[in-house]
């Protein structure tokens, strides 16, 4: 068989990209993680903390702690389980005149995402809090899913580090636009924030999902459906794929360090710094002072960032440099709890997280497996990224606890350091 004819036998969905991405796609892609974003990260930052105070102030830490891991374990089933579906989605099967494999799913679990964040708002009871938050998360990790697997599927190697930095500012800005939607313009009104970001979640998708392609996957290049091979969807080999392995858990470790340190920072302003007794700002909008000059920060590194690890090729390197000023922030708010302290830990960890949120999602990509299991990769990956939010919780309540907010942030820069140490442990990305 000629180098051509095999060429022409892979499937366009399957193949490695080639033709660098239009503005517009990127824009497309942008516009649905911000939506995406700013519904999942607003409530555990700030919508969660002020509803669950409001339902049992007595026992908040306790009750964010739970809420809040029982919907990352919903994230860590649902993530490789839908990207394993719309992998092997083929245009046989339609959805809202979508043929493609991922477009299909990110609208249904936008849309189901939607109507639970609804119902959330509304609810009275940490049980109910608790129940519809696992909904809401495992929908909107379905969409992750699909999401994420974007990049992989359309965006060739040498432009991806670029691209991963204008679509990961999304992830920091959808959490500042978030967090002035509920605390500003609708005053930390629970339900009508909830209310706001469901309608948002799925509005800002339709552009992506009508407006570009999505590679068709013909039913002969599908693979033959088992629920064993379902069920593997959560495990990828570490001996057959050491550098997929070193690169889940960098991304495991980078995430847990994030994960720690920004649980209770509205609780650290309020009970600790005693921001509206020293400073005469309440602390829901110290928050949003803190989440805005991070979100500056990660958007003036994160496309810088990704341009040079693009041209000079040292993503590892960069990735390296991301956690350390992100293990700096978390040492600072160790031993200095001022609200000066928290404004210069702001600025380092949006420097460290830009740089890392570019960088880190170029280097997974190119150590997947199989161009056939993108999605169901990414999935596993992301378990990395969502899983983190269950065993940080579990995590940090009982060190703030025991050791008071300075042991959360001493254990959070330990953490942020060897996930920034073992990604040199990467042999197949410069």
């Amino acid at each position: 068989m000629t180098e051509q004819s095999t060429e022409q036998a892979i499937p366009r969905a399957l193949a490695e990209p080639s033709v660098h991405v239009k503005a517009g796609w990127v824009t497309g892609l942008s516009l649905a993680s911000l939506g995406m974003w700013m519904a999942s990260l607003t409530p555990i930052q700030v919508i969660l903390p002020i509803q669950l105070q409001d339902i049992d102030a007595r026992h908040k830490i306790q009750a964010l702690a739970i809420v809040s891991a029982v919907g990352a374990v919903a994230s860590v089933l649902a993530t490789p389980i839908a990207g394993a579906l719309s992998d092997r989605t083929t245009h046989a099967y339609g959805f809202g005149g979508l043929r493609g494999r991922r477009h299909r799913w990110t609208l249904s679990m936008a849309l189901l995402a939607a109507i639970s964040m609804v119902f959330l708002g509304h609810q009275q009871t940490v049980a109910g809090v608790a129940i519809f938050w696992v909904l809401f998360s495992a929908f909107q990790n379905g969409e992750y899913a699909s999401l994420s697997a974007a990049i992989p599927d359309h965006v060739p190697v040498r432009q991806r580090a670029t691209v991963a930095g204008w679509v990961g500012m999304p992830q920091a800005l959808g959490l500042v636009l978030g967090t002035i939607l509920a605390v500003l313009v609708l005053n930390s009104d629970v339900a009508s924030s909830y209310e706001l970001l469901a309608v948002l979640v799925f509005l800002m998708v339709l552009p992506f999902v009508f407006g570009t392609p999505d590679h068709p996957l013909e039913p002969e290049h599908r693979e033959a459906f088992s629920w064993r091979r379902l069920a593997r969807a959560y495990w990828i080999s570490p001996r057959q794929y050491p550098d997929f392995a070193w690169a889940w858990l960098t991304r495991f470790l980078m995430s847990l360090a994030i994960a720690m340190g920004t649980l209770y920072l509205l609780y650290f302003l309020r009970d600790k710094v005693k921001l509206e007794a020293h400073e005469h700002i309440p602390a829901a909008t110290g928050l949003l002072i803190l989440i805005v000059i991070y979100t500056v920060c990660v958007v003036l590194t994160a496309v810088v960032w990704g341009v040079i690890s693009d041209r000079k090729r040292k993503r590892r390197m960069i990735v390296t440099v991301a956690g350390l000023f992100i293990a700096l922030a978390a040492v600072l708010l160790t031993v200095v709890e001022t609200w000066d302290a928290a404004l210069l830990a702001a600025v380092l960890f949006g420097g460290g997280f830009g740089a890392y949120l570019a960088v880190d999602q170029a280097l997974i990509t190119q150590v997947l497996p199989a161009a056939r299991d993108r999605a169901k990769d990414l999935g596993v990956i992301n378990i990395a990224l969502v899983g983190p939010a269950a065993i940080g919780a579990g995590i940090a309540g009982p060190l703030v606890t025991i050791g008071g907010y300075p042991t959360l942030f001493a254990a959070t820069a330990v953490v942020a350091i060897l996930g920034s140490v073992l990604v040199w442990r990467i042999k197949s990305v410069p």
